[in-house]
């Protein structure tokens, strides 16, 4: 595992767009979410250990504010390029992890590369008219949710809802580097 931290994509780019499927072949764009009050991308897979460290914590985030207009889509950039991201193991990992938001595929790459997505998990979030607020973390103890100080995400998220900015400078994603493909 190669750690990376995430490139710092530029506050207030307009979200890329995309068109990717998910495990069972239904396609998102970005248009799929035009109702929410805010959109949150996140770059994972399923071998990282940064990623599924956080996973449970992912999931809790997005069940909370789903209630409060907030999308959350998962999209994987390691499909094809690593055995444990395969799409059989993404099903099986969405499954036994509950995940309630869609969990895309990107086999090409081409989502990940107009994000800039440097790791797993890279966490981008935006807000109504899909202008890039931050990225950030989940929160920060990746390792030991029971000695999590702040929480990162929710209290983005809680700015973007409130309609203002974050209330401290957030922290860079880091995890394990994308797995690119062989050009």
């Amino acid at each position: 595992m190669a750690l990376a931290y995430s490139k710092n994509l530029a506050k207030g780019t307009q979200a890329p767009a995309f068109s990717l499927p998910d495990l069972e072949g239904k396609t998102y764009s970005l248009e799929s979410f035009a109702d929410a009050r805010a959109l949150v991308v996140v770059f994972t897979c399923n071998h990282c250990p940064y990623a599924k460290a956080y996973e449970d914590r992912l999931v809790a985030v997005a069940r909370d504010y789903a209630k409060k207009g907030v999308a959350f889509v998962a999209i994987n950039p390691n499909v094809l390029t690593h055995p444990e991201d395969s799409l059989d193991k993404m099903r099986q990992r969405a499954a036994e992890k509950g995940f309630p938001f869609p969990y895309l595929r990107d086999d090409a790459q081409d989502a990940t590369r107009a994000y800039e997505a440097m790791c797993t998990p890279d966490i981008y979030v935006f807000d109504a008219a899909r202008k890039l607020v931050c990225q950030t973390r989940i929160d920060d103890s990746w390792q030991d949710a029971s000695k999590v100080t702040r929480r990162d995400l929710a209290l983005v998220l809680d700015a973007v809802l409130a309609g203002g900015a974050p209330p401290f400078d957030p922290v860079m994603p880091m995890g394990c580097s994308i797995k690119w493909a062989k050009p």
